[in-house]
């Protein structure tokens, strides 16, 4: 894949945009519900968040979700749910979404960009150690409110 990846944000849901990420989200986590038009509209029109899409030869091969938001402490930044198509892994694409989510971050006047990554994605984990992420000490706990 010598192509070019053009990064963009998703302003419009439509069916392009919804298939995309029908396709993508089970790459991510095979326990995530189905995505429905409605939950791409919600994400795509949501104040604090930008949904990034890397494209390469006019199709979408990634997407990235940023969420910018204030706190007491400052401005921070959020990166979740990267995903990149796995025929288009390897080639920069994850790199281009996160490089854009950060210059987006730092436009915003965010302190920091923080992400989690599962361990055994070794290939993610050494591309944002790669890009100057620095792993935390600090513990990530999790509610879960849903049954």
């Amino acid at each position: 894949m010598s192509e070019q990846v053009h990064i963009e944000e998703a302003v419009v849901a439509d069916g392009e945009l919804v298939a995309a990420m029908r396709r993508l989200v089970p790459l991510l986590s095979s326990s995530a519900p189905p995505v429905e038009a409605y939950d791409v509209e919600t994400l795509v029109n949501a104040p604090a968040t930008q949904l990034l899409v890397a494209r390469v030869n006019g199709q979408i091969v990634g997407t990235l979700t940023l969420a910018i938001f204030r706190i007491p402490s400052g401005v921070r930044a959020w990166i979740e749910d990267v995903i990149v198509d796995e025929s288009a892994r390897g080639h920069g694409v994850g790199a281009a979404l996160c490089r854009e989510a950060i210059r987006r971050a730092g436009l915003a006047n965010a302190r920091t960009v923080d992400l989690t990554s599962n361990p055994k994605r070794e290939a993610a984990n050494a591309l944002y150690q790669k890009l100057g992420f620095v792993q935390r000490e600090t513990n990530v706990y999790r509610f879960l409110l849903e049954g």
